[in-house]
């Protein structure tokens, strides 16, 4: 049994994989390469080498109940969608009610991650770090990588000919911090996920004009979904997500179609997306329309060449005068501390066993965790990984052998190729709900609905048509936290919270639209009485 745990990276992964070690009796060590904690959410105003970067803008696309840990729910008073530094202080104020931060060791880089020579007998690694230019070489029962997949990024130069003759700036979205100097300019912004999304809306405030060039389209979903309650609140219910599997692809894609069509015709705004049958992970943005809509966003197809100054696109239109070009183009992911083979990328095909562990080890001592891209928030994503990763280094939970999990992996990817393409950036999705039932079915965490119809018919019925959050792996199972089931009936409170900010006297008791129904109806009757008085 392991027993010692190097974890790599104190971001939202490896801050939860401390704590589901310690609740495991594990002896954790965190390695940060920087000095606090945060990873990707920490907003620095400029890029540092080895480390996630973001805007300054940064909003979160899950709503709060739908993204905090399962035994921890966010402030009532938070907002629904949190700006990153929002979110920042939310982990926090989580590490210091878990005690995390003693287990962390800061400014502390990882140079290589090595199997023991007895390692098919022990499971053990050799782990050198670096801290303040003195390296040190430690002996750990198991690894966590938590080092993120949103550092190395991906700017596919030769795919746009002409590039080296373009005179204008030209960078990664990794760049981008805020719109200050942008002004007056004409931007081209390549590609269409939420990142282009966001700097494309932005930037269209100050600069003369911004396009957007995409290949492929994409549907745009805003934050606010039905009543006013956050979008993931309405759309990831196991009953939806039951439907979505049972239900022929064409009626799926029909149903998808016109439910995100009533927002706006992607068609008329030039984002409806190419292949309308695959299940791509939409843009969330709640700007982007509005900003076409008027004429300061203008949506192009994909560039053909680049000249000195402007850009000449599929359709043989040309956009003359560019002065910036933003590559919004994704990024690639790689682990220098660790051997190539441990995980590798072929076919567009991640070779780990359930996006965590590689299946050639001789023992299952490491594993990774949020290296995944889920149809949901990646929060609740990587806590079930961290539980079940921290019960097989204990062994109370085993991996199937090498050729059942290969056959696994080969089997995942052609259903994810099914569903959501061959895109290089969606090598890493995954259906949510699904994704998040197999994790609690390995420890024992999942719900029975079917039984909780009979013990407690209102906790399943909320189970099963309410929102699939975080709380309902803590109904049963190691970890079970009592104050779950009343955390999954009061998160209505808490999403209202923030938003009741004005005293309102109580509304009548029938709602507005009713009270119109029947006063609609008195008036035909009276108008067909009097109609026929007449004659």
């Amino acid at each position: 049994m392991a027993r010692k745990v190097a974890v790599i990276g104190a971001g939202v992964s490896g801050l939860i994989s401390l704590k589901c070690c310690v609740e495991e009796g594990l002896e954790p060590t965190c390695f940060e390469r920087t000095e606090d904690i945060g990873g990707l959410w920490r907003f620095k105003e400029h890029v540092e080498e080895g480390r996630a970067s973001i805007y300054h803008s940064v909003i979160t696309n899950t709503s709060k109940e739908m993204s905090c840990f399962s035994d921890f729910p966010m402030p009532e008073d938070f907002p629904n969608f949190l700006h990153n530094s929002k979110l920042l202080e939310y982990f926090r104020i989580f590490a210091k009610k878990f005690d995390l931060l003693k287990y962390i060791q800061f400014q502390t880089t990882v140079l290589s991650v090595k199997k023991l020579p007895d390692f098919p007998s022990s499971g053990q690694w050799e782990v050198v770090t670096q801290s303040h230019g003195q390296e040190r070489r430690e002996v750990f029962d198991a690894v966590m990588v938590c080092s993120g997949h949103h550092i190395i990024p991906n700017i596919p130069l030769d795919s746009f000919p002409g590039i080296e003759k373009f005179k204008g700036q030209y960078f990664h979205s990794r760049q981008y911090k805020h719109p200050v100097g942008f002004e007056g300019k004409r931007i081209l912004v390549i590609g269409i996920g939420n990142s282009a999304a966001d700097i494309a809306a932005e930037l269209s405030k100050k600069a003369a004009q911004v396009f957007i060039s995409t290949r492929h389209g994409s549907w745009v979903m805003s934050r606010i979904s039905e009543d006013g309650y956050p979008w993931d609140m309405v759309f990831h219910t196991r009953f939806s997500s039951m439907l979505r599997n049972v239900l022929p692809r064409t009626v799926v894609k029909w149903m998808t179609e016109q439910q995100l069509n009533q927002w706006f015709n992607h068609e008329n705004y030039g984002l409806e997306p190419q292949n309308k049958y695959l299940m791509k992970e939409p843009i969330l943005n709640d700007d982007l329309p509005s900003r076409i809509l008027y004429g300061a966003i203008k949506v192009k197809p994909r560039i053909k060449a680049l000249t000195e100054t402007a850009a000449i696109f599929e359709d043989d239109t040309v956009e003359e005068d560019i002065d910036i070009i933003v590559f919004a183009t994704g990024y690639t992911f790689s682990f220098p501390f660790l051997e190539d083979s441990l995980v590798s990328v072929e076919n567009n095909m991640v070779s780990l066993y359930k996006f965590m562990f590689p299946p050639q080890l001789e023992k299952p001592t490491l594993a990774c965790i949020g290296l995944i891209q889920p149809l949901g928030s990646i929060f609740p994503t990587v806590e079930l990984q961290a539980r079940w990763v921290t019960r097989v280094f204990k062994g109370l939970c085993s991996l199937p052998s090498k050729n059942t999990m290969m056959a696994d992996i080969i089997n995942r990817n052609e259903k994810r190729t099914d569903l959501f393409g061959k895109s290089q950036s969606q090598i890493l999705q995954t259906n949510y709900v699904d994704y998040l039932d197999e994790l609690a079915l390995e420890i024992g965490a999942k719900p029975d609905i079917t039984s909780l119809l009979f013990k407690d018919p209102k906790l399943a019925v909320k189970l099963y048509f309410g929102p699939c959050n975080s709380y309902q792996y803590r109904l049963v199972g190691p970890g079970k936290w009592e104050g779950a089931r009343n955390a999954i009936f009061t998160q209505k409170q808490r999403i209202l919270k923030p938003l009741k900010t004005r005293a309102l006297k109580h509304s009548s008791r029938f709602p507005s639209p009713f009270l119109l129904k029947v006063l609609g109806l008195f008036t035909l009757i009276v108008a067909f009485f009097f109609h026929f008085q007449w004659f």
